[in-house]
């Protein structure tokens, strides 16, 4: 945990000094620590879990305009994540919490974690779901591992996940949830027709949705980063399918660089209202950043 919590000091260090989003003064950057989720025993977990929060609060201190944060959660207990994301809100001011995939082969459509949703809710944050290496992986990968990870995997991984939430009933059972998915939402804005279309033909297996169909539920509990892809066709299918205040800049740092992103939302073909909605207006208000009046003008 030592040996991990200085490579994280560095990042921040490194990004702290970057110019980056400070060319145009639009948007602060979020950082998360490592992930608790694959330590195997519960309570480890928990006691790293407040040890790598209060680390990350300590860096955000020494560069709060440049810094906000979402939590580290041991979802191993979840009552116990479900209080720390309430200490990590309303003492350490973060921004909601991120989740790392899955815990232990269990994903977040789980009953056992409607404590953090519910706890969410309360607090009004969302939870942040990034992809991480799966159990497994399917078949057709086989012999091909090159397809594994980043490159393919763990969109299809995520993006089945986010799924897993609307057939699981989780945003039946929690209307106020909010869920931030990076990678301009893991191509899901790109299906939602389709995904209608065969919930409409489709065995439904006994699941009925209370919103009727899939996408109601994408386009309003879910909201895309750009981190990770810097093109204009794949943004704006995102804007005209999630609506633009269900867009949030990211820069995916350290996978990516901080100049190729920033210089892509600069020059990308949006409207200056679309600009400033997507680099700072939309992630003022969902992650509760301040943004003092002089930078908060597109």
């Amino acid at each position: 945990m030592g040996r991990r919590l200085t490579e994280t000091a560095r990042r921040i260090r490194r990004a702290a000094r970057s110019h980056g989003r400070d060319r145009s003064r639009r948007a602060s950057a979020l950082a998360e620590l490592p992930g608790l989720q694959a330590e195997a025993d519960a309570p480890t977990a928990v006691r790293h879990m407040r040890e790598v929060n209060d680390f990350l609060a300590g860096a955000i201190a020494d560069h709060p305009t440049r810094f906000g944060g979402f939590a580290a959660l041991a979802l191993q207990d979840p009552n116990a994540a479900a209080d720390e994301l309430e200490r990590t809100v309303t003492e350490l001011g973060m921004s909601g919490a991120l989740v790392n995939a899955h815990t232990q082969g269990r994903y977040l459509d789980d009953p056992a974690y409607d404590v953090v949703w519910e706890r969410a809710e309360q607090l009004d944050v969302p939870l942040y779901l990034h992809p991480a290496n799966g159990v497994d992986f399917a078949d057709v990968l086989t012999g091909h591992p090159e397809l594994i990870g980043p490159m393919w995997s763990w969109g299809l991984d995520t993006s089945s996940h986010v799924l897993r939430l609307i057939f699981g009933g989780v945003f039946d059972r929690h209307p106020n949830a909010k869920l931030l998915l990076g990678h301009m939402g893991e191509a899901l804005p790109y299906v939602l027709w389709r995904l209608d279309s065969r919930w409409g033909f489709h065995n439904h297996r006994g699941i009925e949705l209370a919103l009727g169909n899939p996408s109601e539920y994408l386009k309003r509990h879910l909201y895309v980063t750009t981190s990770g892809v810097c093109d204009n066709a794949p943004l704006r299918c995102a804007i005209d399918a999630m609506g633009i205040d269900h867009v949030l800049f990211a820069t995916d740092y350290p996978f990516e660089e901080m100049g190729t992103a920033t210089e892509f939302i600069e020059t990308a073909a949006l409207t200056d209202a679309e600009r400033a909605a997507i680099s700072h207006e939309n992630a003022a208000r969902l992650l509760r950043i301040a943004v003092p009046a002089a930078e908060g003008r597109a």
